[in-house]
């Protein structure tokens, strides 16, 4: 069994700052492209940000310039520093993760998709 939870989630300021992390667990033999998503109320689940197993990172235009995601590949950990926060990024956000549980997964390239449960990020003064 794999298991994604996030931490350090909470309310923050405008213009604030804000790290959370991702840490999976279970029954893992890589990690491929792990990221977050966020939901704000009443909207669809979007892309935030992710990176790969070689280090490549991507980020919606929204978030450039402010967030940046890191990886621990050791720790099974993903992280993301959220800088100059505005309140349109107030949202549920949720680790990703593509791994695969074993080398006959990995050699057919074989990933399966992971979801954290979520934690709350309210921006507001």
């Amino acid at each position: 069994q794999v298991q994604l939870v996030e931490s350090g989630g909470g309310l923050v300021q405008p213009g604030g700052s804000l790290r959370l992390s991702c840490v999976a667990s279970g029954t893992i033999f890589k990690i491929d492209d792990i990221g977050w998503y966020r939901q704000a109320p009443g909207k669809e689940r979007e892309l935030v940000a992710v990176i790969t197993s070689g280090g490549n990172r991507n980020y919606a235009d929204f978030v450039k310039g402010r967030f940046t995601i890191s990886r621990d590949n050791a720790k099974n950990t993903v992280y993301m520093q959220m800088n100059s926060m505005k309140p349109e990024d107030t949202a549920v956000y949720y680790c990703n993760a593509d791994l695969f549980r074993n080398f006959q997964e990995w050699r057919r390239h074989m990933a399966e998709r992971y979801w954290g449960q979520g934690t709350q990020v309210p921006v507001s003064s």
